[in-house]
């Protein structure tokens, strides 16, 4: 038998519902864009609001360095770099061309001046010295960059450099994977978006031909184009054209607009604000942090006699239809008992959230604890203790 428990999400404090719109009654189907491969989501849930040929393979110029700073964030969490390292500048390093911040062979610069470097001014130079400073040598780095892409499930991926210069046929991605990686950098390293929101800022080369002060300017027009832009890196070749990974964010809602092959640079920064407002225009998101406190579930034949229990997450649900999220009702379905043992984290029943008596997700309850099956002892030791009291 199991108890249940429904709650209408209007009268939950802990549930917040962010309507980026007046919801309307029908959704736009498409979105003017001038270049051919395009995609938006919405970050938290990674949700695809809109797409248009976001599998088909292109050249990603320096959106390439996506990856390169998604590994650099990686690396920092995990305590292998730090942002005061000296990060020295090799000859390989200073022979970029391109986009470039001019490193001198043998310069030194911190890694937190690199990174600027990179999510800024799209150094190529700062891009190969940060994957020699973390790999030991830029192939070393790329081969980290193709397992990550493996491991994010970017199939359609392959990348030959660091930066994004290479012209090779072998360096290649889509809109499709470019949104999945700027999405895992964004919502894992948010901490990104202190180097992506910077519009100018000065740098100091010391070389041996003296001390001269340089001016990082941001290569992503929408930070003063549009108000919610937040990042992420531009890009292009003659081969690539232009292309675009744009975040914004405006009342709660986190988008990822990428732009492919772009006919010029006011056309990616065009099609990305479109993109955006599309996305602003039809999105609602409806959270429920899930901390409310749920009932303890009696366990029969444990050392404890009462178990308890936690959810195993907030949820989320991103409405682009106009549906009244006030609406949503949240079903909890937990048994009445359970027999030992009990496993830590086990499930132990579930939330299910219903809109118009349509289910749209659900979240595991858990066990908070273990509790193991009592043993003849352990009867003996409560009669024992029940007959001290």
């Amino acid at each position: 038998m199991y108890w249940k428990r429904k709650i209408t999400a209007i009268v939950l404090s802990v549930v917040i519902s962010v309507l980026c719109a007046v919801p309307v009654p029908q959704v736009q189907a498409q979105v003017a864009v001038a270049a051919p491969s395009v995609i938006l989501l919405e970050s938290s849930t990674g949700q695809v609001i809109f797409e248009q040929n976001s599998t088909e393979r292109r050249s990603p110029a320096s959106i390439t360095k996506i990856m390169t700073l998604l590994l650099a964030f990686e690396n920092l969490k995990e305590g292998k770099i730090k942002l005061e390292d000296q990060v020295m500048t090799s000859q390989h390093a200073s022979s970029m061309g391109g986009s470039q911040v001019f490193l001198a062979e043998g310069e030194v610069q911190t890694l937190d001046t690199m990174l600027k470097c990179i999510a800024v001014a799209s150094g190529n130079d700062a891009s190969v010295a940060v994957a020699e400073h973390i790999a030991g040598s830029e192939e070393a780095f790329v081969g980290l960059m193709n397992e990550k892409a493996a491991e994010l499930g970017m199939n359609d991926t392959h990348f030959e450099d660091c930066c994004g210069l290479s012209n090779s046929d072998n360096h290649y991605t889509t809109a499709k994977d470019v949104a999945i990686m700027s999405r895992e950098l964004t919502t894992k390293y948010p901490e990104v978006f202190q180097y992506t929101t910077i519009w100018m800022e000065d740098i100091t080369h010391e070389t041996r031909q003296g001390t001269s002060n340089f001016t990082l300017s941001s290569t992503n027009k929408l930070l003063k184009q549009y108000q919610w832009a937040t990042g992420l890196k531009t890009g292009s070749t003659d081969k690539a054209k232009y292309c675009l990974s744009a975040t914004a964010s405006k009342d709660g809602i986190d988008l990822i607009a990428v732009v492919m092959g772009a006919p010029d640079h006011k056309a990616r920064f065009q099609d990305a604000q479109a993109l955006l407002n599309y996305g602003f225009g039809v999105c609602s998101l409806y959270i429920d942090e899930n901390k409310e406190a749920l009932p303890q579930i009696s366990v029969e034949g444990g050392v404890e006699e009462l178990v308890e229990v936690k959810y195993q997450g907030e949820f989320r649900y991103l409405d682009t239809e106009g549906n009244a999220l006030e609406q949503v009702e949240k079903v909890i379905e937990l048994p009445e008992s359970v027999a030992a043992p009990v496993e830590e984290n086990g499930v132990a029943g579930s939330v299910h959230y219903l809109l118009n008596g349509v289910e749209i997700g659900t979240v595991p309850i858990l066990f908070s604890q273990g509790v193991s099956k009592a043993l003849y002892r352990d009867y003996l030791k409560q009669i024992f203790e029940m007959y001290l009291l």
